[in-house]
């Protein structure tokens, strides 16, 4: 479970979170910001070997499997943490290489924070978690949501095929008028009835009556 929180609480995504723009006060004591500073410059693997080791008190197979590392490189990391942290703190530089180990615990133990540190009960700690959790899970269900419908109206809305667009209109000249049946005058009128009218149009030159 420590490790979990530990890979938890150094997650990069926490760095979008208002609560976490800017950075926490460093402590009021100058030897403790030294140490600090100290601290955050070394390298992340080192610095949580320290904590383990140092902070924490653990021997070193069991801060070897915690940081999933070999018991070898766990105890390098150590001694090349141990050789950074002596150049910047003067009292753990003065101290042997076999008590550089029992002044840092001293050290991180003894570190003040800038405010108080009240740990929240676990039942409040809980309740906002799962509060956090529904409410992102309900946002990204609605956005889901948001997305189907919008794709359901995209497919029924669009267009089946293709629709090239209209050209627009413009005026032709040069090109000689729609030619088509002539106005009938009185004359040719009359010359069409006359037609019609003659025995040659009539079904009787087929079938004649004898009347």
């Amino acid at each position: 479970m420590r490790a979990a929180a530990y890979e938890y609480a150094l997650s990069p995504w926490h760095g979008f979170r208002r609560a976490h723009k800017h950075p926490d006060k460093a402590p009021a004591a100058p030897a403790d910001r030294v140490l600090m500073d100290a601290m955050l410059a070394l390298p992340p693997a080192h610095r949580r070997t320290v904590l383990l080791y140092d902070g924490v008190g653990l021997d070193l197979p069991d801060t070897a499997a915690e940081t999933e590392a070999t018991t070898p490189t766990t105890g390098n990391r150590l001694l090349h943490a141990h050789a950074a942290l002596a150049d910047r703190i003067p009292e753990l530089a003065a101290a042997p290489p076999e008590r550089q180990s029992a002044v840092l615990r001293e050290r991180l133990g003894a570190v003040v924070p800038a405010v108080p540190l009240e740990p929240r009960p676990a039942a409040t700690v809980r309740m906002a978690a799962e509060y956090r959790a529904t409410r992102w899970t309900r946002a990204f269900l609605g956005l889901t949501a948001v997305i189907a419908v919008a794709t359901a109206y995209t497919t029924v809305t669009a267009p089946r095929q293709y629709e090239p667009p209209l050209a627009p209109g413009a005026s032709v000249s040069g090109v000689p008028p729609l030619a088509g049946p002539q106005r009938l005058t009185d004359e040719t009128r009359q010359l069409r009835e006359k037609l019609r009218a003659h025995p040659a149009h009539r079904p009787e030159r087929i079938a004649p009556s004898l009347e």
